[in-house]
């Protein structure tokens, strides 16, 4: 697949694919990700960073970069990083977090499903709890093996459905609207099998490690759930979903505090990730 034919799906997407991802945009605009990046999980970007052992000089491109968690990582190891995201405001916000370091990467908006770049591009192809979130998980996959160069590197990061934001997304659902046509639930990522075969023999030396990210941010279920009811785009979007169903809104209420009060221990919560790193062929 060439970049022109990159550009043309890209600018010949249907009214509807378009409406989505104008919708994942605003989504993730809503609240305050920054905020869940900075006293959460800003750690996890340096972790996929590592994990891939990015080299000085080497052509990164980050998909899904949100506020440049792995992109700055990558800058600060002299890597030259073009940082891409589906929503503008978040990569403001990474812009001048670079630019207060003196660091200097490319910040563009993109689609990680129809990526503006050539065949091949990049020596390293990263994204960090980003990729996932894209609704066709097919056509994102083909799209980080196409721009990267054979014998480059591919490194996601990604919470498991195990884990506790992949429960979180699962309790969620029963009050959330019906998912588009075609599109798969973020926290498969997290699966090795299902990252397996959205690459197929596309790649080499799959190498996968399931961790976990300690949060001591939250003492209860509840606070949890008010933080990422008022920062967290996903949560946002489905409370605003029920705004006219206060009964199920408060079920909803009840349920993430639950779910959070479980995965408390001793004010500390273990969120699970699987990093996979892959050589293209």
């Amino acid at each position: 697949m060439s970049s022109f034919t990159s550009t043309t799906r890209s600018l010949t997407a249907t009214e509807e694919d378009r409406a989505l991802k104008a919708k994942h945009a605003a989504m993730w605009a809503s609240g305050d990700y920054p905020t869940v990046a900075d006293e959460v999980v800003h750690t996890l970007g340096g972790v996929l960073v590592d994990t891939i052992g990015v080299q000085p000089g080497s052509r990164v491109l980050d998909v899904a970069a949100g506020t440049g968690t792995s992109a700055i990582p990558a800058a600060r190891r002299g890597a030259t990083v073009v940082a891409t995201d589906l929503t503008p405001e978040l990569l403001a916000v990474g812009r001048a977090a670079a630019e207060a370091e003196g660091l200097a990467l490319t910040w563009q908006t993109a689609d990680a499903e129809a990526l503006p770049f050539a065949d091949a591009e990049f020596d390293v192809v990263m994204s960090s709890i980003g990729v996932m979130f894209a609704p066709h998980h097919q056509q994102a996959a083909d799209e980080l093996v196409r721009v990267t160069r054979p014998g480059g590197t591919i490194g996601v990061l990604s919470w498991t459905p195990s884990g506790f934001i992949g429960q979180l997304f699962a309790t969620m659902k029963p009050y959330s609207p019906p998912p588009p046509p075609g599109a798969s639930p973020a926290p498969l990522w997290g699966s090795l099998e299902h990252v397996r075969e959205l690459f197929g023999d596309r790649v080499e030396n799959i190498v996968a490690s399931q961790q976990v990210l300690r949060v001591d941010r939250f003492s209860s279920g509840a606070q949890f759930r008010d933080f990422f009811k008022a920062n967290y785009g996903p949560t946002i979007a489905v409370y605003r979903f029920l705004a006219d169903d206060p009964a199920k809104a408060a079920a909803l209420d009840v349920d993430i505090a639950a779910l959070g009060d479980r995965f408390l221990a001793a004010d500390v919560m273990t969120w699970e990730y699987l990093v996979v790193t892959a050589t293209r062929r």
